[in-house]
């Protein structure tokens, strides 16, 4: 679960929808003290934390959560209008983990937030997956069809663990590319096609469980949950 501290309704509301389009649990909050509240009853795995906040600000805020020993480990980018090197210092000596000013691509957000995930260590879902057949060892980083081992590239193997955690949902090429290849990738979209096709093959008959939306991108559908 993602918590997204901002009082403009229209980011927050956006930055929400993104999220969770992307695979991603999110929650939002107006102000500093119904995120606090929340805090009481869950412990999300990164916050969103805008510096300007009514009441509270996201400095202090960000303070009181790194000096708290249930929440100091919880990662936290800055989220804020201000883009002076001044205030990106001061939010980073005080404990955040990234900073993203304003105004800032959608896709730029979710794969900073991946970043610092991963940075932490705290990349979720780290249960085996399995669809059909094909099961993913997470920690091991290993896949095998029906028992059998698959050798698949690094890029290969991260296609299909977000199909997998991401049944049901069409992933566009576009958002395939800037969740693996970075945001900055400056290739083609016919990546993705070339990358489908091989792992297609790789996993043999059950490569059927990735389906084409034609038109728009890839998914594992309806007919392969497990």
């Amino acid at each position: 679960m993602i918590y997204c501290v901002e009082d403009d309704d229209n980011i927050r509301e956006l930055v929400i929808y993104t999220l969770e389009t992307t695979g991603l649990k999110a929650k939002g909050f107006a102000e500093g003290a119904e995120f606090m509240e929340a805090l009481a009853f869950d412990t999300p795995e990164l916050i969103l934390l805008d510096i300007m906040l009514p009441g509270e600000d996201g400095l202090a805020i960000l303070r009181k959560l790194k000096n708290s020993s249930k929440t100091k480990d919880i990662p936290v980018i800055m989220v804020t209008a201000k883009g002076t090197e001044y205030d990106k210092v001061i939010g980073l000596d005080s404990g955040a983990d990234d900073y993203v000013t304003k105004p800032f691509g959608m896709m730029e957000l979710v794969s900073r937030i991946k970043a610092v995930l991963r940075r932490s260590g705290q990349t979720a879902d780290k249960a085996d997956l399995e669809v059909d057949g094909v099961k993913m060892n997470v920690k091991k980083h290993e896949v095998t069809v029906d028992g059998q081992a698959v050798t698949l590239t690094l890029k290969e193997y991260e296609l299909l663990e977000r199909l997998m955690r991401n049944r049901n949902i069409v992933l566009t090429r576009d958002q395939l590319l800037e969740d693996i290849w970075g945001y900055d990738f400056d290739g083609e979209t016919r990546t993705v096609d070339v990358h489908v096709r091989t792992l297609r093959h790789k996993l043999g008959e059950k490569g059927a469980i990735i389906e084409t939306v034609r038109g728009v991108g890839y998914r594992i559908g309806e007919a392969y949950e497990s």
